[in-house]
């Protein structure tokens, strides 16, 4: 899944050296965190949020199968 997540947000961002995804892991959940350099953050929320949308519902598909709740956090 972090695979997927750096795959999609990669391209959008300036600084993808400065992209870090860390996995929290719970009996029910798994949280994936994304923080991306300052200059970056807009192009990864978008207007009105609708490219961090986008890459949840993404994200929220192809963890269907998982019986585990998946959860993207884009931290600034």
């Amino acid at each position: 899944m972090k695979e997927l997540i750096e795959a999609i947000v990669t391209p959008l961002v300036d600084a993808p050296d400065k992209m870090v995804i860390t996995e929290l892991e719970t009996d029910k959940q798994v949280t994936y965190r994304l923080s991306v350099d300052k200059c970056d953050i807009g192009k990864v929320i978008g207007k009105q949020g609708r490219i961090a949308k986008a890459i949840r519902t993404v994200v929220y598909a192809a963890s269907s199968n998982s019986s585990k709740r998946v959860q993207l956090e884009i931290n600034d």
